[in-house]
């Protein structure tokens, strides 16, 4: 800034560029994961950039990086919108995640110490207050900090980078479940035998029920397609 305090004139470096690409990613990222960007809308370059205050090659960088995760569709001469997946794909991204949860779950039950112990029923008591509450938006992210914390736990760098890309890639889905009637509740039933088969170092019945935590099949698939369908109507 000049002495009067007005943005300085001088171009903005690559570096700048790149590092402010890379923020608008992060937070448009994050409107996607807790749905204020649902799947289907669209994504126009000007509207975002008034919003954030930018011009549009930043954002147009942003999309692009959100497009190669998946997040993001981008349509020749139609422009970009959220990413829709359909139901066959949900379906088998859920199942992949559950297999990755199940690992997560497995390593973890064999590394944890005692004060992984401590760490891991932090993160699930967290999450009581807005289950007993049945705020789903609390709730979303304490679960979020919950599962985090078992890919931590697991020792495994990479395996925890992958679960945690496609845990946020799944976010508007997983948040949309929450939204089901009694969802939290069970959410949290389930967070509870995940953890006492941790604590029990007991690693097939951690990596079993983690696996079922995630994997949507039968009505809670139904409800969940049933949750989209009010959304887009």
């Amino acid at each position: 800034m000049g002495q009067d305090g007005a943005m300085s004139s001088r171009p903005p470096s690559p570096g700048n560029e790149k590092k402010r690409s890379e923020t608008l990613r992060e937070t448009i990222e994050e409107l996607i994961a807790v749905g204020e960007l649902s799947p289907g809308d669209p994504l126009d370059e000007t509207v975002l950039a008034n919003r954030f205050g930018v011009s549009r090659t930043p954002i147009r960088e942003a999309l692009i990086q959100l497009a190669s995760a998946g997040l993001v569709e981008m349509r020749p001469r139609k422009g970009a919108l959220v990413a829709q997946i359909g139901p066959q794909r949900l379906i088998e991204m859920f199942d992949v995640m559950g297999e990755i949860e199940a690992m997560c779950a497995r390593l973890a039950a064999r590394r944890m110490t005692a004060d992984d112990h401590r760490r891991l029923l932090e993160a699930h008591r967290a999450c009581q207050a807005s289950r007993d509450a049945g705020d789903a938006n609390a709730y979303y992210y304490l679960n979020e900090i919950f599962h985090r914390t078992i890919y931590g736990l697991g020792c495994n760098g990479f395996l925890n980078e992958e679960a945690i890309k496609l845990h946020r890639r799944l976010g508007p889905y997983r948040r949309l479940q929450l939204r089901v009637r009694d969802r939290i509740a069970t959410s949290y039933d389930e967070h509870e035998g995940i953890v006492e088969a941790l604590l029990a170092g007991d690693a097939g019945l951690a990596a079993e029920r983690a696996r079922d935590h995630v994997v949507v099949q039968g009505q809670r698939f139904a409800d969940l397609m049933a949750s989209l369908s009010r959304q887009s109507g």
